[in-house]
């Protein structure tokens, strides 16, 4: 199968995930997308992040009703910080009946360069870049095995969500209902 890899912090995770990953599906011909939760991504400061395993069940509850979709704690159980390089290793020995495309928003596109061995994950994995306000990709430069989604671009952050949780706004159309009562709580 075609499983592609949406590793992130999902801090919270939000209708623009979940829109995008069943564009991914639907669209550019993968049969699943694996919500990767990222204990801690090493370009973001730790103490930002909302509880590992409340950005896990999140993830849960938000995609539980989609059977292309499955929320992964992999990265839960891999040495700290996380690089992606080790979980795309570990995730093709642990399932090597699967082809993983890695699947990276614009804006990491662009900061690409600087991720840990991001040269070997270029040469041994299919990669799919999704587009992000401001942050525009010429799909002509693109190197071999990775490709531009021509997904819709979706102006939602979880920084937004937050920000506006924090505020006491009434944001549940940002969010699966299952996730905005979750928060509410």
């Amino acid at each position: 199968m075609n499983i592609g890899i949406f590793s992130g912090s999902f801090n919270p995770v939000h209708i623009g995930h979940l829109a995008l990953a069943n564009y991914l599906c639907e669209y550019e011909g993968l049969d699943e997308v694996w919500f990767m939760v990222t204990p801690h991504n090493p370009l973001k400061e730790e103490g930002e992040l909302m509880d590992d395993k409340l950005r896990l069940e999140l993830v849960q509850l938000a995609i539980a009703d989609y059977p292309k979709f499955r929320a992964s704690d992999f990265e839960f159980h891999l040495p700290r910080p996380s690089y992606t390089v080790h979980t795309l290793d570990k995730l093709k020995k642990a399932y090597p009946e699967h082809l993983f495309h890695l699947i990276v928003g614009s804006d990491n596109w662009l900061l690409f360069s600087r991720w840990y061995e991001s040269e070997r994950i270029l040469a041994e994995n299919p990669i799919i870049v999704y587009p992000r306000p401001g942050y525009p990709v010429n799909a002509d430069s693109l190197p071999q095995h990775v490709k531009l989604a021509s997904s819709p671009v979706f102006e939602i952050s979880s920084t937004f969500i937050r920000r506006a949780l924090s505020e006491g706004k009434n944001i549940r159309y940002f969010l699966h209902p299952a996730v905005y009562a979750r928060l509410k709580r």
